[in-house]
């Protein structure tokens, strides 16, 4: 049985909740610039983050610069989620996002991110936000917000020590994961745009082309099929991934393509490109390819692509005009040459993420259970991760 305090309101443990008004300027290079979507439940999301300049960091920051340590809510879409900045990451805040720093030695700031993050906590914080269309969370309400009776601070560690061991281990892979994609992009732009494949140095060029190759449309090749609309609230979830033009956006329990295959953003976020290693359902704001030829080399093929948004209100892509696009087609001899090569890369790839999907359930499933003291780490000697030292 764990020993508790009485409970008392966030405001109460923290010196800084306060927020951005203002929508930073960005750029290619920089800081990363936290939004909504960059806040994952628990975790920030680098992957693909907007960024801005030093200048434009220390006008955002005058009121307090974002530390390790400290934790970023979303007031908006996802709203409540919560992610703490780690050792070594330096970041600014964006709009609709939240600045939390503890200063309470009654609260350790890790275990703060997986209480806000567990599904009681998580649940209340829905409730308070407010708004017809949106749901808003106010800093108001933030700091009011009274958290459950909390465990001794050296209970808390444990528990935030146990839960960073999981999250340590999926970033781990998803670093992996990238070195992966990098590695596999590298050798098809070698081969391909490059054109020093294998056996170029004996290969005649007529025109700066290896001779044989020939130029074709992308309709020569594959068909790009519509998705079909699957509402969220006709969703069950399952273990086949829901793709829109965002990437994946849920699950469901049936599968409207079978086989691995790729995805192609058709409304939205037009001409993205993703892999998905299993079936899976393509709604309506994406295409699916349908082709003979190897994945692989499709999957590299098409992000190559320069996709035109034809409309101009809302972004789309117009299927004859994808098809348009022309390419060198080397033969089928060198694509299942690369396929081949590449395959094990993916197969790598695949193995990573199905090990993140395992961490991500199995850490999802002890969060309650510690965060309210079913199972006890009282008499646990547990270590601190690296990451949770500031």
């Amino acid at each position: 049985m764990l020993t508790k305090v009485h409970s008392k309101k966030l405001g109460e443990l923290c010196s800084i909740i306060d927020c951005e008004h203002k929508t930073a300027p960005t750029q290619e290079e920089g800081i990363p610039l936290i939004r909504t979507p960059n806040i994952g439940q628990g975790r920030l999301i680098l992957d693909k983050v907007q960024r801005i300049s030093e200048s434009t960091f220390s006008k955002w920051t005058r009121r307090g610069e974002p530390m390790p340590g400290d934790l970023i809510m979303a007031r908006e879409a996802p709203v409540g989620n919560v992610g703490l900045i780690v050792s070594g990451q330096r970041v600014c805040l964006g709009q609709r996002t939240v600045l939390i720093r503890v200063t309470s030695d009654e609260l350790d700031p890790a275990f703060l991110a997986y209480l806000l993050n567990s599904p009681t906590v998580k649940g209340y914080i829905v409730l308070l936000s407010t708004g017809a269309t949106v749901g808003h969370l106010n800093v108001t309400d933030i700091r009011k917000l009274s958290l459950p009776p909390l465990p001794p601070i050296a209970t808390q560690r444990k528990i935030a020590a146990i839960l960073t061991a999981y999250d340590d281990l999926i970033e781990t892979n998803k670093r992996r994961i990238a070195l992966l994609e990098k590695m596999a992009e590298e050798i098809y732009r070698e081969w391909f745009v490059r054109l020093r494949f294998p056996g170029y140095q004996n290969t005649k060029f007529v025109k700066g082309i290896p001779e044989g190759w020939e130029v074709k449309r992308l309709d020569a090749i594959l068909e790009l099929a519509y998705g079909k609309a699957l509402k969220e609230a006709d969703r069950e979830a399952g273990k086949f991934y829901v793709y829109g033009s965002g990437g994946i956006i849920g699950s469901h329990s049936k599968a409207l393509v079978e086989n691995p295959g790729i995805i192609v953003g058709r409304k939205g976020n037009v001409g993205a490109v993703y892999f998905s290693d299993r079936g899976f359902f393509p709604i309506d704001t994406v295409f699916y390819v349908v082709s003979k030829l190897p994945l692989t080399y499709l999957f590299f093929l098409l992000r190559s692509m320069n996709f035109i948004n034809n409309d101009a209100a809302v972004p789309g892509l117009n299927r004859k005009q994808a098809y348009s696009n022309q390419f060198f087609y080397p033969g089928i001899e060198l694509i299942t040459k690369f396929s081949n090569l590449i395959s094990p890369i993916f197969d790598l790839k695949y193995q990573l993420q199905q090990q993140n999907e395992n961490l991500t359930k199995t850490r999802d499933l002890l969060l309650p259970r510690l965060i309210s003291g079913k199972l006890s780490v009282e008499h646990l000697d547990i270590q601190t991760p690296p990451s949770m030292t500031p």
